[in-house]
């Protein structure tokens, strides 16, 4: 009897110290984990001085500005607009839907029986358009037209999806020497053209 009551200790003792061996593995698992974890998050955390100013850092992907498509790729969008205009039977849009504020070039401004309208040059294609307030364009709208001015409204698009509106300013182009040149000789000549000859009806 003695025998068998030992063996059964025996055997109990031996099933307690498994079970608490393995909760002791675990927990020590369990830790080794948590410890990792902080360590990973203690690693992606950029240290910083206490004593200068804080500075969010900004994500890249989120605050990068989309890029326009090609003046290629813009132009057959156009074409296949205008085709489905023609199909539906309604008004194909207007060619500068296509083209960027920033290839544009103002080369005049003038009055028209429906007000003020400007003299653009789209300056890839090298083609000319008179357009008006409100004429739109692949990232921006024209808002008035002034009499040295044009003024736009720029849409920018971010890669969050986020669309932010400012002001630009284009003025009128200036000519460069070889047009200020060529322009006054044929000034000066329309001038002498108008001063009367010797024997002329009006110098008589």
């Amino acid at each position: 009897m003695n025998y068998k009551d030992t063996i059964r200790h025996a055997a109990t003792s031996a099933l307690i110290l498994g079970a608490i061996t393995l909760c002791e593995t675990a927990s020590v698992r369990a830790q080794a984990k948590s410890t990792a974890k902080k360590k990973a998050s203690v690693q992606k955390v950029v240290p910083r001085d206490p004593f200068t100013k804080y500075e969010a850092v900004a994500n890249s992907k989120a605050t990068s500005q989309l890029g326009a498509p090609t003046i290629q790729a813009r132009i057959e969008r156009y074409r296949a607009q205008k085709m489905a205009a023609a199909a539906a039977h309604v008004a194909p849009p207007k060619p500068t839907t296509a083209l960027l504020l920033s290839e544009l070039q103002v080369t005049g401004i003038f009055r028209t029986p429906r007000g003020w309208a400007a003299m653009v040059e789209a300056v890839p294609i090298k083609l000319s358009y008179v357009i008006y307030p409100g004429e739109t364009f692949f990232d921006g709208q024209l808002v008035a037209i002034e009499e040295t001015r044009l003024v736009f409204r720029r849409d920018t698009v971010w890669a969050d999806g986020r669309r932010e509106k400012s002001v630009e300013i284009k003025p009128l182009r200036q000519p460069n020497p070889i047009e200020t040149m060529t322009a006054t000789p044929t000034a000066a000549k329309n001038s002498a053209s108008e001063v009367p000859k010797a024997g002329s009806p009006e110098k008589q």
